[in-house]
């Protein structure tokens, strides 16, 4: 009787028990995305490593004491805060550091900071600079003050740490540059499709609206041949001459170039189906007849939905069964397609997608006075689409 409260006391504690960790996690991604926060904390980190050195730096011959020495820390470490826009700031107080203090801490957060935001060239400037000035300091007199020991001090201490450091700090801006060129690549990728999808609603419209003018330019010169020698027989012409003109327009605004099969409709969906099941991926398909009355255009834009929805299920949920569902809500067709997410992979990563095929779909949607969202459910991937009946 008394195992349930018990198992609820214990669900409560591991509740309570995960929420300051999840609090943790969100605290730690926020500071992750912010450059600011990074900084800071960089400048923290590098101020507590430099905190190692207080009681030797109160003890030696430059006269500070203990706060005096944290207070010239804290303004060095300081000047991290500035490492994006202004790195040589930190480069040249932890070259004053090395003279001063025999402080090595600062240099190499301020050679990282260099070759991180400024490359290569900065960096091995900077590097070079460093190992002749404190080169130099080695050989003055006096420091340091065991001379037997300069040679390898200075071989196996000072140089390896301006190298390391400066190279870490390139290959960092390396792979910041790798990374932005992706981004930079998914963003023209986007943008194609979006072109691509653009020019598509294009040759739909000239096929679709270019017939139908070309019908009415017929029926309008029919109707004037009828209309000899009667009082309104001007109009019909009129009319065919607008209907010429308009055809005119948009055959110079929207030019087909080559050959294209019209996209198909609504009846066109139950073969893209099929070619899904037989790639693997089964699809339970429910269209509502009043999908049939849209006009070509908005049949078309069904069509091209559903095709992406099941080329992204391929892709992201192969063997999946996907639910697609065409069916009326009052004065618009909602177009429903949802698919269980798989596990994730041996990688513990979701597939790689640059989210281009869902800026096409909202493209062409919007472009039709409809609306469509993508998002992830519990476990399940669904993408909405309305179009206007009307």
């Amino acid at each position: 009787m008394h195992a349930k409260p018990a198992e609820s006391a214990v669900q409560r504690m591991t509740a309570a028990a995960r929420r300051p960790a999840a609090a943790a996690r969100r605290l730690a991604a926020r500071w992750g995305d912010s450059p600011r926060a990074l900084d800071a904390l960089t400048a923290l980190s590098c101020f507590a490593l430099m905190g190692l050195d207080l009681p030797g730096l109160a003890a030696a011959d430059n006269s500070l004491n203990g706060p005096l020495a944290a207070l010239v820390l804290a303004l060095g470490a300081g000047t991290l805060l500035l490492r994006r826009r202004a790195p040589w700031a930190s480069y040249l107080t932890a070259l004053l550091f090395i003279g001063w203090l025999h402080e090595l801490t600062l240099i190499q957060f301020a050679l990282y900071s260099m070759g991180r935001y400024r490359g290569r060239r900065a960096a091995v400037l900077g590097t070079l600079g460093y190992i002749g000035y404190a080169y130099l300091l080695f050989n003055l007199p006096g420091w340091p003050v065991h001379k037997a020991d300069t040679v390898s001090a200075f071989l196996g201490l000072v140089v390896p740490i301006g190298v390391l450091a400066a190279a870490v700090g390139m290959a960092a801006y390396r792979h910041d540059l790798v990374r932005e060129l992706d981004s930079r690549r998914a963003e023209a990728a986007a943008l194609q499709a979006v072109q691509q999808e653009r020019t598509a609603v294009a040759r739909d419209v000239h096929d679709f609206v270019g017939r139908e003018l070309t019908l009415l330019t017929v029926r309008s010169e029919v109707l004037a041949l009828r209309a000899r020698g009667k009082a309104y027989e001007k109009d019909f012409d009129e009319l065919a001459e607008t209907a010429r003109r308009a055809h005119l327009v948009l055959n110079d605004i929207i030019v087909a170039r080559g050959e294209r099969a019209t996209t198909p409709g609504v009846d066109g969906l139950p073969a893209l189906a099929e070619e899904s099941a037989r790639a693997g991926s089964p699809v339970r398909l429910t269209v509502d007849d009043r999908a049939r009355s849209l006009s070509p255009l908005r049949q078309a834009a069904v069509y091209r939905v559903v095709q992406e929805c099941l080329t992204n299920a391929a892709k992201h949920a192969h063997g999946q069964t996907v639910e697609v569902t065409v069916a009326a809500d009052g004065t618009r067709l909602r177009i429903g397609v949802s698919n269980p997410l798989p596990p994730r992979g041996p990688l513990g990563r979701p597939p790689v997608s640059a989210g281009s095929g869902t800026a096409s779909m909202s493209e062409r949607v919007g472009s039709l006075g409809g609306t469509l969202t993508a998002r992830r459910t519990d476990g399940a991937y669904e993408v909405v689409a309305t179009l206007p009946l009307g």
